[in-house]
């Protein structure tokens, strides 16, 4: 323990939501230090990151769909786990560096979260990756804790708190009490399959085809998950199906709803079942406390009301919510001692 504090003088401790679409980077103390898209550009067919590591994040994310044939750019990870070991690696030491600086000579302890449903395997890879990365120590915390403490819900009190995290790969709903998890439910559909629903209503409507980042483009502008007074419109670029030439077409606000509502039926679904787990203790603080959205998805027009309409009751959404699971991973370093026994899947190299 002295030893570690010793060492602790010359590291820092960081907070990583090493989410599907985004990678936020929390320093104990200081808050978001980071937030950059998980994705690597690398040379085709051998896994070299480009530009010494440059290629990361933002850069990496406006050559998606856009490389010539001797580069590729990937997203590491797939439904909320790492589907490539070496460039989720190589993603994470570039992080790590770009936070610490060159004059740590120390590798920080770390604590990332992951999905609550992750299995044995995916949890070894995650640690494997850190530590490959220059981390010292490394914590696993499950994402709906992570994003109760960063929404700042009573989840250490003796009270049901309930927590619906939709980020891009998965959505995690939980309802905790006295710091740990009473009942929660990983489904593996979130913000990357409503961008899937738009390409393929696109594909079937329009005969066009769009990219990833046209279609979150078109998610964010006009998507929603319930009716909007005013319906809106966008222009959508593409290539057509048919000519294989490049087309546009105009798209309405209502059409996309329609479109969305398979993927928002599936989260639906997850909290009601979640909720008809719940001890009837649990059930009766909820009616008071209601229920908190966290992750990029939950920022979907709409989505409050869609889930306070399927559950009756009372629904808001968290502070800044694409952010809450990263300052969850940073609050909870500095008061590690405290809770770190009381969680089932914090594991330490």
């Amino acid at each position: 323990m002295i030893f570690d504090r010793f060492v602790g003088l010359f590291s820092v401790d960081l907070g990583i939501d090493l989410g599907t679409c985004n990678t936020l980077v929390a320093v104990r103390g200081q808050g978001i230090v980071l937030n950059e898209p998980s994705v690597v550009a690398v040379r085709k067919n051998t896994n070299q990151v480009l530009k010494n590591g440059q290629a990361v994040g933002w850069v990496a994310k406006e050559m998606l769909g856009k490389t010539p044939g001797s580069i590729t750019a990937i997203r590491p990870l797939k439904d909320g786990v790492i589907s490539d070991f070496e460039i989720t690696e190589a993603m994470l030491s570039y992080f790590i560096k770009r936070v610490m600086g060159r004059y740590r000579v120390v590798g920080p302890r770390v604590v990332i979260s992951v999905p609550s449903g992750i299995t044995e395997v995916e949890k070894r890879a995650v640690f494997d990756s850190a530590a490959r990365a220059g981390a010292r120590m490394t914590f696993l915390l499950e994402e709906p804790v992570a994003a109760a403490i960063g929404a700042g819900m009573p989840f250490a009190e003796p009270t049901a708190s309930m927590i619906v995290d939709i980020g891009g790969g998965t959505t995690e709903v939980a309802v905790m009490s006295l710091a740990d998890i009473a009942v929660c439910q990983s489904v593996r559909v979130a913000g990357d399959d409503m961008d899937e629903a738009i390409i393929s209503h696109m594909k079937r409507t329009y005969n066009l085809m769009i990219g990833e980042q046209t279609a979150e483009r078109v998610k964010i502008e006009i998507g929603s998950a319930a009716a909007v007074e005013d319906d809106t419109s966008m222009e959508v670029r593409g290539r057509d199906m048919i000519s294989g030439l490049p087309r546009k077409t105009t798209i309405t606000s209502d059409e996309i709803r329609e479109a969305l509502q398979e993927p928002i039926n599936a989260i639906l679904e997850t909290v009601t079942s979640t909720l008809e787990r719940v001890e009837p203790e649990l059930a009766a603080d909820l009616v008071d406390n209601g229920i908190v959205l966290a992750g990029g998805g939950a920022m979907l027009r709409g989505m409050p009301e869609i889930i306070k309409k399927g559950t009756g009751l009372d629904v808001r959404l968290a502070d800044d919510p694409l952010t809450c699971v990263a300052r969850g991973t940073a609050i909870y370093l500095e008061h590690i001692e405290d809770w770190k026994a009381t969680l089932e899947n914090d594991m330490e190299m």
